[in-house]
C-alpha cells in the first residue's frame, strides 16, 4: 500500500540519520572520559578504544529509544508542515490508522532494543569490569613506562623502573616510595619482579637498601640488603556472588529477587516498554499547526522523553531502596503512560478540542416582518 510504503520509507530514512548522529556524539562523550580514565591509571591504554565500544554498546538502548521516537515525531512532524497530513485525512486515513504502519516499522527496532536490554546491557558491564580488573591485576612492572613515576595498584606506593631489560618478568634499577602510618620507607635495587603467592602480589627485590624514616621522631635507618621481599596489596576481587545488579545477568536478577536487583530489572524490562510507548507518545505529540513551526514540536518531545526517563530512573531508585515494590510501579509507570498516549491519540482522532465544553451560543433569529 502506498500509504504504508511511503511512511515507513521516511521513517527510515530519518531513523538512520538520527541514530548516526546520536551514536558519534555519544562515542565522543564517551572517548573523552575513558582517556581520562586512562590517564588516572583506571583503565589499560592500550583498551581505550576497546572499553569505549562496549560503552557505547551498553548506552545503546538508550540511543535506539531516543532515535525510534525523534525520527517518528520528525516524520509525522513534516507531514504536517507540507500538508501531506490533509491529503491522507481526505482521502480517508484517520490518525488512528497511523498506528499500524508506525509499528510495523517499528516492532524489529523494539526487538532490537529488548535484546540490548536484557542481555546485552550486562554483558558490556561485565566486559569492561573485566578489563579494569585484569589491568590492576597486571605485573606492576609491566604497567610503569620506563622513567616514569606511578602509583601501584593498591595507591600506597610510587614506583620508579628503569626496565631496560629483554625479560618482560624483572626491571632494573627499582625505586620504591611507600608510606604506613607514620613511617615512610626509600627503597632502591638493582633489578626485582612482581610474583603472586597465593592471592597475595609481592614485589622481590635484589641487591639494594633501603631508608626507614619515623616522621615523629625524625629517626632513620638505613639496611641493605641482597634479596627483600615487599607485599604489593592482597587479592580483592569480587567473587561472582558480590557481582552487582548492572554486570548479573537478567535470569540471575529473576533467580535473586532482593532489591535492587528488581530495581535493575524494572529497568530494562521498562525500556523496551518505554520504546513502544514513544511511538505511540510521536504520534500524539506530532500533530503541528504549520504556520507555527516544528520547533516547539520537537522541542515538547525531547521533554517528554526526558521526563519519561528520568521516571523509570527515579524508580529504580525507589525499588532498590524498598519503598515501592517492582510489579507495581512497572504497571502503575507503564501502564499509566500508554493510557494517556491512547487517550490522546483519540482525542486527535476525532479532532476533539477543550472548546467543546464551552456552550454553543444560538444565534438570535428575528421573526418579525
Amino acid at each position: 500500500m502506498l500509504f504504508h510504503s511511503s511512511l515507513r520509507k521516511d521513517l527510515a530514512r530519518n531513523f538512520g540519520a538520527t541514530l548516526l548522529i546520536l551514536v558519534t556524539i555519544v562515542m565522543t562523550i564517551i572517548l573523552i572520559r575513558t582517556l581520562g580514565q586512562a590517564s588516572r591509571g583506571s583503565v589499560n591504554p592500550s583498551e581505550v578504544m576497546l572499553v569505549m565500544g562496549f560503552s557505547v554498546l551498553g548506552q545503546m538502548t538508550t540511543i535506539i529509544t531516543l532515535s525510534l521516537f525523534i525520527a517518528s515525531v520528525a516524520t509525522l512532524t513534516r507531514m504536517y508542515g507540507e500538508s501531506e497530513m490533509v491529503i491522507w485525512f481526505a482521502s480517508g486515513q484517520g490518525l488512528g490508522q497511523f498506528i499500524r504502519p508506525l509499528f510495523r516499522f517499528s516492532w524489529p527496532v523494539f526487538v532490537v532494543i529488548g535484546l540490548l536490554s536484557l542481555f546485552v546491557w550486562p554483558w558490556s558491564h561485565q566486559q569492561i569490569q573485566d578489563l579494569r580488573q585484569r589491568y590492576e591485576k597486571r605485573n606492576d612492572v609491566e604497567r610503569i613506562a620506563p622513567g616514569q613515576f606511578q602509583e601501584s595498584a593498591g595507591g600506597n606506593r610510587v614506583f620508579f623502573i628503569d626496565k631496560d631489560s629483554p625479560s618482560q618478568d624483572w626491571g632494573k634499577n627499582v625505586f620504591v616510595s611507600s608510606r604506613d602510618g607514620r613511617l615512610e620507607s626509600v627503597t632502591t635495587a638493582s633489578q626485582g619482579r612482581i610474583e603472586f603467592v597465593g592471592p597475595d602480589r609481592f614485589l622481590f627485590l635484589e641487591n639494594g637498601q633501603q631508608w626507614l624514616t619515623h616522621l615523629d621522631t625524625g629517626e632513620t635507618r638505613l639496611t641493605q640488603f641482597e634479596r627483600y621481599q615487599l607485599l604489593i596489596d592482597t587479592d580483592n576481587t569480587p567473587n561472582d556472588a558480590a557481582r552487582s545488579s548492572l554486570q548479573s545477568s537478567t535470569w540471575q536478577l529473576i533467580q535473586n529477587p532482593t532489591a535492587i536487583n528488581m530495581g535493575e530489572l524494572a529497568w530494562r524490562i521498562g525500556m523496551v516498554l518505554a520504546a513502544i510507548n514513544m511511538v505511540l507518545l510521536a504520534l500524539a505529540l506530532s500533530a503541528v499547526n504549520p504556520r507555527i513551526g516544528s520547533s516547539y514540536h520537537l522541542g515538547l518531545a525531547l521533554f517528554v522523553f526526558v521526563a519519561y526517563y528520568n521516571f523509570i530512573n527515579v524508580g529504580q531508585s525507589w525499588i532498590s531502596t524498598g519503598r515501592v515494590s517492582a510489579l507495581p510501579f512497572v504497571i502503575s509507570l507503564h501502564g499509566g503512560v500508554m493510557a494517556l498516549a491512547l487517550l490522546w491519540l483519540s482525542l486527535r482522532h476525532t479532532n476533539w478540542s477543550w472548546r467543546n465544553l464551552l456552550p454553543v451560543k444560538t444565534p438570535l433569529v428575528n421573526t418579525q416582518p
